[in-house]
């Protein structure tokens, strides 16, 4: 395995962490695909929707500020992809809204985030 394999999974898995970490609290969840192929399911009740990453820039991207807007607006510039039901996306929109992270918690986030690579 060459290095840039093993930064791209070890990126994913640390991706993963934050996806479980920052989701996990959500009434309805669903699935997220990451670049490497990892799937990670978060929220309570998982529902048929995934949001796929294609890269670690764009998980940094829409992590950075992981909000309903955030994800919506990597949508539509193509950061990100989403397949599922539009009317199941908008019950996770609404559990998104209901995130609260205190700026310590957003602050160890986006370090984190950063220490990321691929």
């Amino acid at each position: 395995m060459n290095t840039s394999t093993a930064n791209g999974r070890s990126a994913a898995s640390g991706a993963a962490g934050i996806l479980r970490d920052v989701f996990a609290d959500l009434d309805y969840g669903l699935k997220f695909r990451l670049w490497d192929g990892t799937t990670v399911s978060a929220g309570r009740e998982v529902l048929p929707l995934e949001i796929t990453f294609p890269s670690l820039d764009s998980f940094k991207r829409v992590l950075l500020n992981p909000t309903a807007d955030a994800f919506a607006e990597a949508y539509c510039d193509s950061v990100i992809d989403f397949e599922g039901d539009l009317f199941e996306a908008m019950k996770v929109a609404d559990s998104f809204e209901k995130i609260e992270l205190s700026a310590m918690r957003k602050f160890k986030m986006a370090l984190r985030i950063w220490k990321l690579s691929e």
